[in-house]
């Protein structure tokens, strides 16, 4: 439920009206805009009496949401959401670059990736530490280890770094990263979610491989439920019957999301395809969407890298698309972050 406060109300009317929600046993989300004031009602709403709200002096209007995500809502929240990522800031107005290895192979690889990216413009080092892959016999990352090289990559370039969580019993290793990563295979894992929901670290959620725009959007409600406010939604593509690509792109997810969410979306260009040629196309596309952002595998070596070496740009290909996509970028309106 939502409850539209009138411009002029008091602080203090609004105030002694909010405790007599509460009463009630209801949750409230304050959301000021530029607009509008709007308090969101999470919970058994069904027993508040829409009637004696709108009698109250304060309240402009009162509406049902039907959706099953609250907090994710757009209507919850009238004013898109900006995720401070380790001091750059990801989010509607500005446009993100995430850019970096599949997996963290080795102290040389990442830190040749982590200069070169730096060097064309990236806004964060991306790597992965802990790699879930389909089969067990293949390269599973260098797990804590390859988290301290993201650190001295970080310490070294000032990226802000991005990388994956496997379990909700690996968030205090996790502790000084800037932006966790969940991917697509965990998209559905609630535990972990709940636990992210309670850390207040950035959290990058990606789609899973086969799950709708709304099972999105209610794992990002997981999080937002535990009181973490900073989530970013991520497509990167989803499986079909196609044989030709990896992935299908599905680039309607932007416009949807951005029509029903406040939570800034990214793209994920390199696994959506899985072929290298096909990541510059598909990164135009998703600013024309309207997309906040990109991650974009680089290795430096890519047909001998340990992991997805098809999917990745070398440091020159990427150093091309980036031109690319700043001009792009700048036509959008967007800042480049």
């Amino acid at each position: 439920m939502i409850v539209i406060l009138r411009p002029e109300a008091s602080q203090e009317a609004v105030g002694l009206l909010m405790e007599q929600i509460r009463s009630q046993g209801v949750e409230i989300h304050y959301s000021r805009g530029t607009q509008e004031t709007i308090l969101g009602l999470v919970g058994d709403t069904t027993h508040v009496d829409e009637d004696w709200l709108r009698a109250s002096g304060v309240v402009a209007d009162v509406r049902r949401v039907s959706e099953p995500y609250k907090l994710a809502n757009r209507r919850f929240h009238p004013e898109d959401t900006r995720v401070d990522a380790g001091g750059r800031t990801i989010g509607e107005g500005t446009f993100t670059v995430i850019a970096g290895p599949c997996s963290v192979e080795s102290e040389a690889q990442l830190l040749e990736v982590a200069q070169a990216v730096k060097k064309s413009g990236a806004t964060c080092l991306r790597g992965g530490a802990f790699k879930p892959r389909t089969s067990p016999y293949s390269f599973q990352g260098l797990e804590n280890e390859g988290l301290a090289l993201l650190r001295e990559a970080r310490r070294i370039t000032g990226l802000p770094i991005v990388t994956e969580i496997m379990s909700e019993t690996q968030l205090d290793d996790f502790a000084d990263v800037d932006v966790i990563q969940v991917g697509a295979r965990n998209m559905q894992n609630f535990r972990l979610l709940k636990a992210l929901g309670h850390s207040k670290k950035p959290v990058l959620l990606k789609r899973g491989l086969s799950s709708t725009i709304e099972e999105l959007l209610m794992s990002a409600e997981y999080i937002l439920a535990g009181g973490n406010p900073n989530v970013i939604l991520c497509e990167r593509g989803i499986r079909t019957f196609e044989k030709m690509i990896r992935n299908n792109l599905d680039i309607s997810a932007v416009p949807i999301i951005k029509q029903k969410s406040h939570l800034p979306v990214i793209i994920d260009p390199s696994h959506a395809a899985g072929i290298a040629w096909m990541v510059e196309p598909l990164a135009r596309t998703a600013i024309a969407a309207g997309a906040d952002g990109l991650m974009i595998e680089v290795h430096n070596d890519p047909p001998h890298a340990l992991c997805d070496g098809a999917q990745s740009l070398n440091p020159a290909q990427f150093d091309s698309l980036m031109q690319d996509v700043r001009r792009r970028a700048a036509f959008e309106g967007k800042a480049f972050s």
